[in-house]
Order: C-alpha cells, then structure tokens, then sequence
C-alpha cells in the first residue's frame, strides 16, 4: 500500500477550511494534515477552536516543510509566491483557482513548474460531470455551449466575510470566483479556449464586475456566457448546457445533470444528488487526485496548463471593459475633433461670404 501523503494549507478561509475538514473526514492511509497557517490570526483562533487537532504553523514556510503536497488557498495574488517555494523545496502543489492574477507570470509558472502542480476546479472530480460525459455522445453534431451565471449580491451571502478582495476589481469577482469552474468544464469536455469576444460591466468604482458577455470556441464548438449580479432572487444560479441537432444535457446549480427529452422537458438524472450531497463525493475524489499528484502518478485533477487557458480567457474579459472603455474615450475625442473641424470650416465658409457681400456693395 502507497504511504499517506500529508498536506499542508496556507489559508484558513473558507476554502481552506472546507479542504481540511474534507481531508480530515479521510482515512489517514490516504492524506492527513500536516499542518496549517494563515496570517489572519482571527482565522487561526477559529481553526484552534473548531479543530484544536490540526498543528497550527509559525508561516508559510514551515507548512511547506512539514507536507508532501502544499494546499494553497490564499487571496489570488499570493498564490504563485507560495507555489513557487513549496516547488523550490520539491513538493508537490495543489492549488486554489484562479491560478493568480497576473497571465504573464502564471505562464512562466506553469512552465517552470511541468507536472508538479494542479488547480483545485471539483469538476474535475464531480459524479454530475460523470453523467454528462455519459450522455455527451447523444446530442449529435453541430454541437454549442451555453454557459448562464446570475447572483442576487455579489460576493453571495456566506462570503461576505472575504468581501474585503472577493468584491475588488484586483482579485475577486464571480467571473474568477465562479464563471471559471463553467470555463473548465467546456474546457475538459470540449477542447482548449480560444477565439474570446467580452465586454464586462463595473458600474460600481473600485469594485467587481457587475455583468458580463462573451463569446469564444472550446475546441470546435462555439460557446456563449452571460453573468450578471442582481439578477435573479438566488444566492447562486447557474445552468452549463451543451446542445446539438439530436438533443440537449446541461447542469444546473453545481450538481444537478438532467437530460432534455423529445417534448421539450428536463430529465434529472435519477442518482442525482445535490450540492451539499456531491461536495463531499467530488472532494474525496480530489483528495484521491492530490495523493496520486504527490507521488508522481496519472490524476484528473486539473493540470495548470487548463487553469492557466481558463485564466487567460478570464482576464481577457475582465480586461475587456479597458478596451471598451479607451474605444469610447477614442470615439468621442474623434467626433470633438469632426465637429471642430467643421465648425472652423463654417466660420470661415460665414467670413468669406461676408466679404463678398461687402464687395458687391461697394461696388
């Protein structure tokens, strides 16, 4: 039998938290924990109380040395640093999405770092992701994604404790925090993104995005994506539909595979379970996934090289609203310049008629 791999977090958020309650409720032949830490010393406290268990680290570095493989759940934009130097002292990397912020650095990341690391995207694991791979060969060709994403408030209720960079521009928002999962899956199930068309929406200053629209292929098959916030009276709603000449699947809230029929209705899958049911399934399986990762063997986890495509197609739309924006500045200064141009024209037009008739009078 393998040895028991320890893993190591860095962030005791809600993720991590939910990460080591999920590798705590396995048996310890698997993983165990080998420790955590997180600067905020309230989230310590809390952890302390919760799972006085756990061994509480002095910082980053020693979770690094005390684990197998390193559990990253910080903010985004500290997730490289901490990859970086668990790779530095050979172990292995397990990491929360999105990759990080910043695509030039996640792209040498990912080729510094070869088949040492994953992202944490539960699809990769999820028993409804399962069916619809079962069911994905009966909708026929000429086949699109439809990917549809809405929140009552952003961030949703039970995240308001993370508002602080989940609702800034620099590192949160649901298209990051959510529409990426959606992104992976047309991803695995499809092909590599490519070909992205966005606009994004942030009416809010120094907040995050508020809607979004896009257009890309995944692989061959074209997919459209809409997101919006305040939308809808749920906490979260969200439907992945695949569609084709001979029929239609899609998921729907997190978990939910259904299957549409000849009349036009939806077909649960009949072992169907809901998000509460599949997130400790799809956890244990990433577990299992993380385990094969730190020794080396074949895992479905998802590799960075997918996480880091979702993440550029994800700051691309995110960064679309610039784009937008410098066209509408460049418009209007062209039309300022249009009218200038043909007031002076006028102007002059006004002058020399003036002094023609001034002539013809003196004449």
């Amino acid at each position: 039998m393998s040895a028991s791999v320890s893993i190591g977090l860095i962030g005791a958020g809600i993720m991590g938290e939910r990460m080591l309650r999920a590798i705590l409720a396995q048996s310890p032949e698997l993983v165990r924990a080998a420790g955590i830490w997180d600067p905020s010393a309230e989230a310590m406290a809390r952890i302390a109380s919760e799972l006085p268990q756990v061994a509480q680290k002095p910082g980053a570095a020693a979770v690094i040395a005390a684990s197998d493989c390193v559990y990253i759940a910080s903010p985004p934009a500290s997730h490289l640093g901490h990859a970086r130097a668990a790779l530095a002292a050979g172990k292995s990397v397990f990491c929360e999405k999105p990759l990080a912020i910043d695509v030039a650095d996640s792209r040498a990341f990912v080729a510094e770092a070869g088949g040492r690391g994953a992202v944490n995207f539960p699809f990769a694991s999820s028993p409804a992701v399962t069916q619809l791979q079962d069911w994905a060969g009966s909708v026929g060709g000429n086949r699109r994604i439809a990917i549809e994403v809405a929140f009552a408030t952003w961030p949703r209720s039970w995240q308001a404790d993370a508002a602080g960079w989940l609702d800034r521009r620099e590192q949160g928002g649901f298209t990051r925090e959510v529409v990426s999962h959606f992104l992976f899956l047309s991803r695995r199930l499809g092909g590599g993104l490519h070909g992205l068309q966005a606009s994004a929406s942030f009416p809010e200053a120094g907040k995050s995005e508020r809607r979004i629209e896009a257009r890309l292929m995944a692989g061959d098959i074209p997919v459209t994506l809409t997101g919006s916030v305040g939308t809808t009276p749920k906490d979260d709603h969200n439907i992945w539909m695949l569609e084709g000449e001979s029929g239609a699947i899609r998921l729907c809230d997190w978990s939910l595979a259904e299957q549409r029929q000849p009349d036009g209705s939806w077909r649960r899958a009949p072992d169907a379970l809901t998000q509460l049911e599949a997130r400790p399934v799809a956890l244990k399986r990433q577990l299992e996934g993380v385990a094969k990762l730190a020794r080396g063997e074949p895992h479905r986890l998802a590799t960075l090289e997918e996480a880091l495509n979702v993440q550029e197609i994800v700051e691309t739309i995110l960064a679309s609203w610039c784009t937008k924006s410098r066209s509408g500045h460049h418009d209007r200064i062209r039309t300022a310049v249009r009218f200038l141009a043909i007031f002076f024209l006028y102007r002059q037009f006004c002058r020399c008629s003036c002094l023609n008739i001034f002539s013809c009078a003196l004449v």
